[in-house]
């Protein structure tokens, strides 16, 4: 577990290395954490309890984004064995709302962690706030999930 949330630092650090410097009609969403789905959360049959993620975007006044975002669901096979699904995509439209959070999305790459060949090209888009996330990977809602450790800014 620690290696994992070095390497997800990792690529936060890299991330935030390659995003231009902000300027004021800009928006910087970044972070690295880990948190927690409620009951209920299943991707591709897969219940998921939580996850790991890194982000580094930046969103232009504009509606377009820069950035990468990166999460580990942290999921449950149907045969009760770890299943954890990587997710990775790149930004490419966002928007501060008007409560604070910000939306950005893009498209990824999703590996199911069981083998199979990864989805190419899925339509991502997170919704973040200082306090968690939302995603919508393909044509899948999750459930905000709870950040229980880490944390995310909004700037």
């Amino acid at each position: 577990m620690k290696r994992l949330v070095t390497l997800f630092a990792a690529t936060l650090a890299i991330a935030l290395s390659v995003l231009p410097a902000a300027a004021q009609s800009e928006t910087v969403v970044a972070g690295a954490g880990e948190g927690i789905f409620p009951s209920g959360a299943v991707l591709y049959g897969v219940p998921l309890n939580g996850l790991q993620f890194a982000k580094g975007i930046t969103i232009d006044a504009s509606g377009s984004a820069t950035g990468q975002f990166q999460t580990l669901l942290l999921g449950t096979s149907l045969l009760g064995q770890p299943q954890n699904i990587n997710v990775e995509g790149k930004a490419s439209s966002g928007t501060v709302n008007a409560d604070g959070s910000a939306t950005f999305g893009g498209v990824g790459t999703v590996d199911l962690g069981d083998g199979s060949p990864p989805l190419l090209n899925v339509p991502l888009s997170v919704t973040v706030t200082t306090q968690g996330l939302r995603l919508v990977i393909g044509t899948t809602t999750l459930p905000a999930a709870g950040l229980t450790a880490g944390s995310i800014t909004i700037q």
